[in-house]
């Protein structure tokens, strides 16, 4: 809402003055730029992290699953 009212007094849309006011922020505020990134890092590697287990879990039911069926299978002697 703020931002809303300081953008009408600058001429300019509200996300045109959040957007200038975030680089403001990274060119001020040292090591901003590379917090940022390390976050966006981190969610990726967390994206990762959630997909290799869920990965694993497929591949451990699909194991037990060939187990079981091994152990059903009538034995040749």
């Amino acid at each position: 809402m703020r931002l809303r009212c300081a953008s009408g007094r600058f001429g300019c849309t509200a996300e045109t003055l959040r957007r200038r006011v975030r680089e403001a922020e990274k060119s001020v505020v040292p090591g901003a730029a590379m917090r940022a990134e390390e976050a966006a890092r981190v969610k990726a590697l967390e994206r990762e992290v959630r997909e290799l287990r869920r990965a694993n879990e497929i591949l451990r039911k699909a194991s037990a699953c060939l187990a079981q069926a091994e152990l059903d299978r009538p034995s040749r002697r």
